[in-house]
């Protein structure tokens, strides 16, 4: 099998793939960053571009923040048609973005088919609720690093 092969079959099977995975994020704004989370899943192949616009919709409804410097944008409910594949997209920031009032150094990007998504916000809130993972996190020096300690949501 040649690696392009390898590449597509591992893509279909994990919901979080090394690419997905940013260890120095360049957003400076909530927007910018949930621009940069979706804009992670939309070239992996998991969602179209309108998902993003989707991301913007729900966070005017209600803040993804989730505490522990996390922040989890996703899509609305009538924007499923959108979502190709589940995918996770993470993104870490040097510096804490403004999250509404709320310091947040890691935006959790989420595309969930078939309610999907509810399995993995639960497996993201396991790790972020362990104050020593999210440190570990925080100091991971690389985006393998970072894949490395969040593997675990692909099984």
């Amino acid at each position: 099998m040649n690696q392009n092969a390898s590449n597509q079959n591992a893509s279909n099977q994990n919901i979080l793939q090394p690419t997905n995975v940013v260890a120095r994020g360049t957003a400076t704004s909530r927007d910018e960053a949930i621009r940069e989370a979706g804009a992670l899943l939309v070239a992996s192949g998991a969602v179209r571009a309108d998902y993003i616009d989707s991301m913007f919709e729900r966070e005017a409804s209600v803040s993804t923040y989730m505490g522990n410097y996390l922040a989890i944008p996703h899509g609305t409910n009538k924007a499923k048609e959108s979502i190709l594949r589940s995918s996770l997209s993470i993104v870490r920031y040097p510096e804490p973005i403004d999250w509404n009032g709320k310091p947040v150094r890691f935006a959790v990007g989420i595309a969930g088919l078939n309610n999907e998504h509810l399995q993995i916000l639960s497996k993201i809130a396991v790790v972020f609720s362990d104050q020593s993972e999210v440190q570990r996190l925080l100091e991971a020096g690389s985006s393998e690093e970072i894949f490395t300690l969040l593997e675990e949501v692909n099984e």
